[in-house]
């Protein structure tokens, strides 16, 4: 099996009909991937190798001495140093366009939510007695510092309960700045430096804290500071979401500086006009991935599906354009692309792709930019093939937006439900889509187990769509939820499962737990509390999975991680990380499995706690 999405199924076999190839095809011509880079244990840091180190005959240490143990601490501590890179460049990208606009530069971008501003400005100590401009180029500078170290600390680790903070200070990983984090990790892993696999290990965690409790964070106020704080919002999900009658656009990847951009300029009168002229009803905008999330929770824009679905979106033969920025978008959609008449429109200077047509998008001209990328999308509308048209009926209503504001006045609410034992605990589900599993398959059971045992679930990401095509992101999938939980929720009117916004969003979950933990003066260690990621497949994955972690939570993970080439470190990870900072990995790629590994977890926390 390669999804349990029935509209995904529909499109893969009519992509093998049109002689197409996706992402599964390209996995099984893979096989069998190389054992050495699964297991963790090749090395190409220096031109003395590549090296590898084989448990079968012998071979023990790379040319220059490194062990299975060093070389899989190096690989994993890279990373996430990738991983962390990805959502913080995300996060100086947003202050770097909060610092445009307050200076007048970005005319095209507003603060839409001044009080989220000034609240967190009074957090790095900016005078909030003035105007929202003012306010927001200072915050912006102090911003800027957390990349580099002038301060000496982040400033965000101070949302977290001090008995985490005791925990790193203890262990030397709180984090300093974002960058020097990344810049330390690929300096510690150079050829001759740190041989000391739990040292390596350990500053790895400190650059993911700066990723979770820096980048991610930054990246996730500074959107809702200049876009809005999302509130509970309806939409719809899957590719049914796409229209054979009118110009379908689809943004793509990451960063909502575009994507907010797009769908302003798809509301222009004159564009719609030139649509009708074409031949179209009008304009049809559909997110994907995490930009999609990121429009979904703020706009109630649909969203088209998650990482698998987007070579499936151009096999309907109906997407006229999509729109990509940075992070999880396939280089193989230009090919795909080619068989159809879809345009890929790449506009980002970091990241390029062959036969895509690329416009680079400029926070200055910013309407200007989204408007000429529009046109062209409603031009490509007359190239379409109908014999090739083929669109799945299948898309589910949701309801998204749930954000850290949003439960902030259910937080004492929810503690109660927890020491009544209504709701048991809450487990955090996230990540990506991967093709070695069948396609939200793990997501979508584990959410459904998860919530019969009256555990309550919270997504961002991939895993948040997966949810949403199944119909957990609805009040009624009460129906799915034990007893306890079912009664909490309709306590409150929300659903069982609870979509968070974007992967970078992982942080509202951070600052959520943290407030639980301040409020019965525990660490988020001794929470019933657990996080997982059913099907991750990426760097920043990792990051995500080493933040958690490090913050207290223990974390389940779908697929293997290439560390099981040293015993140690392996060991580290599942086991003696846990008396460190009070959580460890699990790796387990059933999802009943996985599933059953949160709840004891969960129940032996309640226990520990008295409740």
């Amino acid at each position: 099996m390669r999804t349990i999405d029935k509209a995904a199924r529909f499109l893969i076999d009519k992509a093998k009909e049109d002689g197409v190839e996706l992402a599964w095809d390209r996995l099984e011509k893979q096989q069998p991937q190389c054992g050495f880079g699964l297991l963790g244990i090749c090395c190409r840091n220096c031109n003395m190798g590549p090296c590898r180190i084989d448990p079968f005959d012998g071979v023990s240490r790379g040319v220059c001495g490194a062990t299975a143990d060093v070389i899989v601490a190096r690989n994993l501590c890279r990373m996430i140093a990738a991983g962390a890179a990805a959502h913080s460049d995300h996060g100086r990208d947003m202050v770097l366009t909060l610092l445009m606009t307050a200076e007048g530069e970005a005319k095209d971008y507003k603060i839409t939510d001044s009080e989220k501003l000034k609240r967190v400005a009074s957090e790095y100590g900016v005078d909030i007695n003035r105007s929202d401009v003012e306010i927001a180029r200072d915050l912006a500078k102090e911003i800027i510092r957390e990349f580099g170290i002038e301060k000496g600390f982040i400033q965000f680790v101070e949302r977290a309960p001090e008995k985490r903070k005791e925990v790193w200070k203890k262990l030397g990983i709180v984090p300093r700045g974002i960058d020097r984090e990344i810049v330390e990790i690929m300096h510690r892993t150079h050829i001759g430096v740190d041989n000391d696999y739990v040292n390596l290990l350990l500053h790895g965690l400190r650059t993911a804290l700066s990723d979770g409790w820096g980048g991610s964070m930054i990246a996730t106020e500074i959107s809702d500071i200049l876009f809005g704080t999302p509130k509970p919002v309806k939409s719809r999900a899957n590719l049914g979401v796409l229209k054979e009658d009118e110009v379908n656009i689809i943004v793509h990847g990451h960063e909502p500086i575009l994507s907010e951009m797009i769908a302003l300029a798809a509301e222009d009168e004159e564009l719609i006009k030139l649509a009708k002229e074409v031949g179209a009803k009008g304009i049809n905008v559909c997110g994907m991935c995490c930009t999609g999330n990121e429009l979904l929770m703020r706009r109630g824009i649909p969203i088209a599906g998650n990482f698998l679905h987007q070579e499936l979106a151009i096999v309907t033969g109906v997407v006229d354009a999509i729109i990509v920025d940075v992070q999880c978008i396939m280089p193989a959609i230009t090919e795909v692309a080619k068989c159809y008449h879809t345009l890929i429109i790449s506009t980002s200077p970091k990241a390029k792709f062959p036969n895509a047509l690329h416009i680079e998008f400029k926070e200055e001209k910013a309407l200007e930019i989204a408007k000429e990328i529009v046109k062209k999308a409603i031009e490509n509308f007359k190239n379409r093939k109908k014999e090739l048209i083929r669109i799945p009926s299948e898309s589910m209503e949701l309801i998204a937006g749930f954000s850290y504001e949003v439960l902030a006045d259910k937080i004492d609410a929810l503690i109660d439900a927890i020491k009544r034992g209504d709701v048991r605990g809450v487990a955090a589900l996230v990540g990506c889509n991967n093709p070695k599993v069948p396609q939200d398959r793990n997501h979508v059971r584990m959410a459904e187990i998860l919530i019969k045992n009256n555990i309550l679930v919270v997504e961002t990401g991939c895993s948040a769509i997966a949810c949403a095509k199944a119909g957990l992101l609805l009040p009624e999938a009460v129906e799915k939820a034990g007893e306890g939980l079912r009664k909490f929720c309709e306590s409150l009117g929300i659903p069982p499962v609870l979509h968070m916004g974007s992967c970078v969003d992982i942080s509202r979950i951070l600052v959520l737990v943290a407030e639980i933990a301040k409020k019965l003066n525990v660490d988020i260690s001794d929470l019933p509390i657990a996080a997982a990621a059913p099907e991750w497949m990426s760097e920043k994955a990792v990051s995500i999975g080493a933040y958690a972690v490090a913050s207290g939570i223990f974390t389940v993970l779908g697929t293997v991680p290439p560390v099981l080439g040293s015993k140690n470190v392996t060991k580290l990870l599942t086991e003696d990380l846990e008396k460190v900072v009070g959580a460890r990995f699990a790796v387990e790629s059933d999802p009943e499995k996985a599933a059953k590994l949160i709840i004891e977890h969960i129940e032996k926390k309640r226990e520990s706690l008295g409740i």
